[in-house]
């Protein structure tokens, strides 16, 4: 499912139009990243967490030249299914 089938879903289901679907759809994503790149975490019980993770600097390979590299240390976003989430999964 890409971004324009997920707002149609939205709107079906909400019972809302696609423009304002995809306005509730863009605030949402627009939310999340904003308060993970102030250092926060989203939680919505029930369904998971998003929060940034740390990842140290590490040295790897050039796969073209072979030759050493420092890859310097980012942050990374990171999502974890909560149980109830997981439960309608399975």
């Amino acid at each position: 499912m890409n971004k324009q089938e997920f707002i149609a879903a939205v709107a079906e289901k909400s019972g809302s139009s696609l423009a304002d679907a995809g306005r509730a759809v863009n605030a949402v994503f627009d939310v999340i990243q904003e308060t993970l790149k102030k250092g926060g975490d989203v939680v919505l019980t029930g369904f998971g967490k998003f929060e940034t993770r740390k990842r140290a600097a590490r040295n790897g390979v050039n796969p073209l030249t072979k030759q050493p590299i420092k890859i310097p240390a980012t942050k990374v976003p990171a999502f974890k299914a909560g149980k109830g989430f997981k439960d309608a999964i399975n």
